[in-house]
């Protein structure tokens, strides 16, 4: 394995990384505060090539490998959590799932609006009462013809209220279990399905978050996502992806983390001397270097796998468990070094922290992860 970056990835590196210095970081303080996703600025990203990077050019990608996907949502991640977040949904889990196990119809209907971010998409699995046992959904699809007829309820949907499409996963019989779920891809504006937003989260406030509603939502049967009861055998792929995007994202923001408390350890007098000049300071600077280049190697390792085209879901998991808690760790101990500073809003970390928090949670939460991992060693089939 080569850990150099080869021309084409440090290309999308330096220009990414210019684009979140000049036009993410300087606001993602306010979208926070405020609540609110910079639409203009995605339609630029995906102007720029910066949102379809890994997407096909028959799609209106530049069909890019799996190392500049994670570049792109570590860079993202760097700048604003949201940002990666809508990255991760849109491309990983929404519009790679539409090229794994869509019809070309379906590709060519949705996937070019994603990559140019023209189209919004969200993945519709977690419901109220559902979320790491996803096979318990209560969701319905009952056959009618040549539709489906869906009813239920989504929670916690990042992008409901923003999507064109959705991925939904309902059960086509409610006696199998896991193999009587099927995925369908539902447009904005179809009768009965109604998205409502939730606010007042911890971080990710400039991310569109709701719940969805369905009531006798009618489906075509052109609209299923793969075939009937295989729905989560697509799921599962899914947050395959989602998962790799997620682990670059943290890496991104423990790097940036740590950047602001390296600076301000150079700057900040105390004893008569930098408390860079520290060694228990230097301490937490060391160790956050060491996690942060241990989730890098995971999520390179992942992408190389996935770049090969072979199974890589522990490897995957691997770098989300690693990932997620590792940006947990890194922020709580670089908001140690800033001290009361870093308690403040007038610093980035107090944010970071907050959005950091999601990581060990969604797409499959730390325990899942465990679950999955130790099953993978131990040669006991998974269940995710």
């Amino acid at each position: 394995m080569n850990f150099d970056l080869n021309e084409e990835q440090l290309s999308v590196q330096k220009m990414v990384r210019d684009f979140v210095a000049n036009e993410i970081t300087p606001n993602a303080k306010q979208w926070d505060q405020e609540e609110t996703f910079p639409m203009d600025l995605w339609r630029k990203m995906g102007d720029l090539g910066i949102i379809g990077t890994s997407i096909p050019e028959e799609y209106e990608g530049s069909g890019m490998d799996f190392i500049s996907h994670a570049i792109v949502a570590e860079e993202l991640g760097y700048g604003c959590s949201s940002m990666r977040g809508s990255y991760s949904v849109n491309i990983s889990l929404v519009a790679k799932t539409i090229l794994q196990w869509g019809t070309e119809e379906q590709k060519k209907k949705y996937v070019p609006g994603i990559a140019l971010g023209e189209m919004f998409g969200c993945y519709g699995l977690t419901e109220p009462d559902s979320g790491s046992d996803a096979a318990s959904m209560k969701s319905t699809a009952e056959k009618d013809g040549d539709y489906y007829i869906l009813n239920g309820n989504k929670m916690w949907i990042t992008h409901a209220n923003l999507a064109d499409v959705s991925i939904i996963f309902a059960k086509t019989d409610k006696d199998k279990g896991a193999r009587g779920i099927t995925a369908f891809l539902v447009d904005k504006g179809t009768p009965g399905f109604t998205p409502q937003p939730i606010h007042e989260k911890i971080g990710l406030r400039a991310q569109d978050t709701g719940e969805i509603v369905m009531e006798n939502v009618r489906v075509h049967k052109d609209n299923m996502l793969g075939p009937e009861g295989k729905g989560f055998a697509v799921a599962m792929s899914a947050l395959d992806n989602a998962r790799f995007t997620v682990a670059a994202g943290c890496v991104g923001t423990a790097q940036a983390a740590l950047d602001v408390a390296k600076q301000y350890a150079k700057e900040r007098i105390q004893f008569g001397k930098p408390i860079a000049a520290h060694q228990l300071v230097q301490q937490l600077i060391a160790n956050a270097a060491v996690d942060i280049e241990m989730g890098r190697l995971l999520v390179y390792r992942a992408g190389f796998l996935k770049n090969k085209g072979v199974r890589n879901t522990r490897e995957t998991c691997m770098a989300k468990y690693f990932c997620g808690e590792m940006v947990n760790r890194v922020t709580y101990d670089m908001i140690q070094v800033l001290g009361g500073y870093g308690f403040s809003a007038e610093y980035p970390l107090e944010r970071m922290y907050r959005d950091s928090r999601i990581n060990t949670l969604y797409e499959g939460t730390s325990q899942i992860q465990q679950l999955i991992i130790g099953n993978n060693e131990l040669g006991i089939p998974a269940f995710a």
